[in-house]
């Protein structure tokens, strides 16, 4: 592992991705699994991609303006204000 704590362990996120769960990997790390903790994501845990789901929500509010910004200062604009519009849930 090239990412180790001092008691020697490396730390392994599971995301649940597609090649991350796949015949080959889960036998490297079924094999591999006394070399680092292994750690369970959630699939589409909204607290662990709370900065994918809020860039999600903000490129389809940016997306759908009409009309759409047209300068990189209207753009920031549209970015500030639809922040702060943001529903509770994404925090």
């Amino acid at each position: 592992m090239s990412i180790v704590h001092s008691d020697g362990l490396g730390q392994f996120q599971q995301d649940n991705a597609t090649p991350h769960v796949s015949r080959v990997s889960t036998k490297w790390l079924q094999e591999h699994s006394s070399d680092f903790r292994h750690f369970h994501w959630p699939p589409k845990s909204p607290e662990m991609n709370i900065i994918e789901d809020i860039r999600d929500a903000l490129l389809q509010v940016v997306e759908n303006r009409s009309p759409p910004p047209r300068t990189p200062m209207d753009l920031w604009t549209v970015l500030k204000d639809e922040w702060c519009e943001l529903s509770p849930r994404y925090f």
